[in-house]
Formats: structure tokens, sequence, C-alpha cells
């Protein structure tokens, strides 16, 4: 047996998505993201029954109702992963079974996008099945057990969002509201309205763009809907651009966004090492006479 070394022109001949989460306001118009798509090669994950704002848009629907299905589906799109054992979610034994109710997977292959909306509702399905779990309860009284179903819930989302990472051919658009919230110190901060604070926390660590969809000011002070991607932008929004292709702020185009992300760079337009700042030798300062 050979060292399994993937080769360069191997890495960059893999067909790799773009993972992504999308927050805004309630009414910004996330769901409205679909028209930007092309329908023929999208699937559209909708957890919230709210595909009014997509009337008349001819594209493929998936409707998870409880959390059990959100899993299978996602087995189903992902494939299994080869280091669970067969009582696990997302394992072999998992993805057969699913398989047997699904059919073939082969049936995906059509689509290159996943717009799930929303990661909100999926957080909610996930918290009510995990009230329902032996570990969300004391063993000693029977007693639900608050802290025991939170912490369930936190390794289930990041369970299912990982799993959906790993699906490397093919684009997978989180999509959840966008909560305003004052802290300790009465500042204005941006939070994911997601059920427990371990999948908010983690989130941005697990996809490669987090972006915030939101109405900015244009130069004659008409709001206008933009995309804010970068991490240090102005107004606090939660933001991160992995693929250092995108600017400060992106037309709300999901395509064109995702065409941009792939597009490849000059060498030198990013370099890896950033020389530090000049810092000015300090000047000698006269010494204070001790006698005064």
């Amino acid at each position: 047996m050979t060292l399994p070394i993937i080769t360069a022109d191997q890495r960059l001949a893999e067909m790799r998505g773009v993972k992504a989460a999308i927050f805004g306001a309630s009414g910004i118009g996330k769901t409205t993201l679909l028209r930007t798509l092309k329908a023929s090669t999208t699937l559209f994950f909708d957890l919230e029954a709210g595909d009014l704002a997509v009337e008349g848009l001819a594209i493929d629907t998936i409707r998870p109702r409880t959390w059990t299905e959100c899993r299978d589906f996602a087995v189903f799109i992902g494939g299994p992963n080869p280091a669970l054992r067969d009582d696990q979610a997302y394992s072999r034994a998992h993805f057969e079974a699913v398989c047997v109710k699904f059919g073939d997977p082969a049936a995906l292959d059509k689509y290159d996008t996943i717009f799930v909306d929303s990661i909100t509702v999926a957080g909610r399905l996930c918290f009510q099945w995990c009230k329902g779990q032996p570990e969300a309860h004391s063993e000693k009284t029977g007693k639900p057990d608050v802290r025991g179903a939170y912490g369930l819930h936190g390794r289930e989302m990041i369970a299912w969002l990982t799993h959906l990472q790993h699906t490397r051919a093919k684009n997978v658009i989180f999509v959840g509201i966008l909560d305003e919230k004052l802290d300790d110190f009465n500042r204005k901060v941006f939070v994911p309205q997601i059920d427990g604070s371990k999948t908010g926390l983690e989130l941005p660590g697990i996809v490669d763009e987090v972006l915030t969809l939101t109405a900015l000011p244009d130069d004659q002070g008409v709001p206008r809907r933009v995309f804010v991607c970068q991490t240090q932008n102005p107004w606090g929004y939660p933001a991160k651009d992995r693929s250092g292709r995108l600017e400060m702020l992106e037309p709300p185009d999901l395509g064109r966004l995702i065409d941009k992300i792939h597009q490849l760079l000059p060498l030198d337009a990013r370099p890896l090492v950033i020389d530090p700042p000049t810092i000015p030798a300090p000047t000698d300062t006269p010494q204070a006479d001790p006698s005064n």
C-alpha cells in the first residue's frame, strides 16, 4: 500500500462546492435569493414552508418535517461517514437504510446547489427531538434535564452541519434569521437566531463563507440590499470570507457570488506573508534631574 497523497494537480482538479451561511433580518429577502440561482440544478431544502417568495419558480423541493427526516436527507445527500459505527447517524448502515427508502442517490447528481431554508427552523426541529431523548432526562428522577437537552442539541446540530459541509462537490447554502440584541454593556450586537449557543458559536468555523444580507444606503441615501462579506466591517455584522475573493460589499446575487468565489486568483493577488509595520526607534529623552 502506498501513501495516499493527493497531488497538487489532483486537488486543483477536484470539484469543490461553496459552503455558506447567510443571515438576515426577517423579511429582508433571504428566500428570494433562490431566484438568483439556476433552478434546474438547485434543490430547495424547504423547512419553513415559506416558499411564497418564490411562487412560480420551477425548482425541485424537499420538505422535511422532523429532525429524523433532516438527518436522513443529510446522509442521502452527503453519503456515509466511514469513521462512524453502524449504530450512529450518518454511518454506512444509516446511508444504506435511507437508500432503501429514497432510492438511488444518483438522482441527486443533477443538483450542484442545496439551499437550506432555514437553519433556524432546523435548530427548532432538532431541539424538539432532543427533548424526547433519554439524555434530556435525569437518571435519578426521570424529570426533564434542560442542560442535557441543550448539550445533545449542540452535538446534533454540529454533526448535521458538518456532514453537509463535507459534501465536497456541491454548494450548500444555509439561511438563517439574524437577531439584533444588546450586550451587557448596552452595545448593539448581531447574533444568529438558533436554539442554544453552541451552534451559533461553531458555525463560522464549519462553513467557508458567512454573509449578512442587509439593506445599506447608497450614494443617494436610498437603502439597497447587499451582502456584507468581510469580518472587519464597520457595522458589526457577522461575516467571513475564506476564499479571499469577495469585496466588503457584494450585490445580492447568489449565483454571481458563487461564480466569483470559484475564480482563480493570480499568485501575487493574495500574499501569504504580510510584512509587519515599521516601528520607529524610540528617541532619546532627557532624564529628569533627581535634585528637582
